[in-house]
């Protein structure tokens, strides 16, 4: 079975877990299925709004996409969930992200 098709498998075996949801979108991307990468990363915010790491690989895939506003939108919202959980460090890197992002 390829990592996609697995990556699947263990989201329809466990719905209500983010994990899969990110490995796949990770996976999508790291094989240059930019557009599917994408769509994945936006249905994980979507329903797994307080997953904090989704939100910097999905901004960087966005801005790598040329989509800067979408890009923003995503870096502020995980700076937002970030503070909500107390992840500083994650705070940190969305905000640098955000910053990049604004100077470029």
């Amino acid at each position: 079975m390829d990592r996609i098709a697995a990556f699947r498998s263990f989201i329809e075996r466990s719905p209500r877990d983010p994990f899969p949801r990110y490995g796949l979108a990770m996976e999508l991307k790291g094989q240059g299925k930019l557009a599917e990468a994408s769509q994945a990363f936006s249905e994980l915010v979507t329903e797994f709004p307080s997953y904090v790491p989704a939100y910097l690989m999905a901004g960087k895939l966005e801005e790598s996409l040329g989509k800067r506003e979408r890009a923003a939108e995503l870096f502020r919202r995980g700076v937002t969930e970030a503070q909500a959980k107390g992840d500083l460090h994650a705070k940190k890197e969305l905000e640098a992200a955000l910053d990049d992002l604004e100077m470029a």
